[in-house]
């Protein structure tokens, strides 16, 4: 197997497309998201090396076409197990199979999580909790409002509604195309109480 680099936006695979193989991301970013027929979009996770595609592997098992679209949101580094390959992988190596299977179950409890965050979860603590995630430890997300509704799964005018709510309480603040966060441990409470 060769490396395959793909610069940032670059769209990996899309809905009715046929997979070509297993993804093993070796560097970088993969963001999965799904679009409904209203147009409305959210991310439902994303791959990053050691982590495994849920749509790559549901594609292969059932021998089925994406019903997601997967963009490197990052410049990636990928490499390509072709499905022959992939399905031998999986019946004869165990070292393989461990680890494909421990990555799914880990991959299906975020999956668990983004569920119960878009039903169960407020606004509030779905934002607080998507900035915390984007910052990635620093206070800064590079981000629109609206690439912000879509790691909700919400519409743009709720998040700029909350944004500004947010501002007005001295948690964030807002410039084009980024957010600072000015109190990231109030945000740390907000994520994780919704209060």
């Amino acid at each position: 197997m060769s490396a395959i680099r793909a610069p940032r936006g670059t769209v990996l695979f899309q809905p009715e497309a046929a997979c070509q193989g297993f993804v093993v991301v070796r560097s970088g970013t993969i963001k999965v998201s799904l679009t409904a027929e209203n147009g409305r979009e959210i991310v439902l996770y994303r791959v990053r090396p050691g982590e495994v595609c849920l749509q790559t592997f549901g594609c292969l098992v059932n021998d089925a076409a994406y019903s997601a679209e997967g963009v490197a949101e990052t410049d990636i580094e990928i490499e390509l197990i072709p499905p022959d390959e992939f399905h031998r992988r999986v019946g004869n190596d165990s070292e393989f199979r461990s680890a494909l299977f421990s990555a799914v179950a880990a991959r299906f409890h975020d999956l668990e999580r983004l569920v119960e965050d878009v039903a169960l979860a407020s606004v509030s603590e779905r934002l607080a909790r998507a900035l915390l995630r984007l910052a990635q430890g620093g206070n800064r997300v590079d981000a629109t409002h609206e690439a912000l509704a879509t790691e909700i799964g919400s519409a743009r005018e709720v998040v700029s509604r909350q944004l500004a709510q947010f501002a007005r309480d001295g948690l964030v603040s807002a410039a084009r195309g980024h957010i600072t966060l000015s109190d990231p441990v109030r945000l740390q409470l907000l994520a994780h109480t919704g209060q």
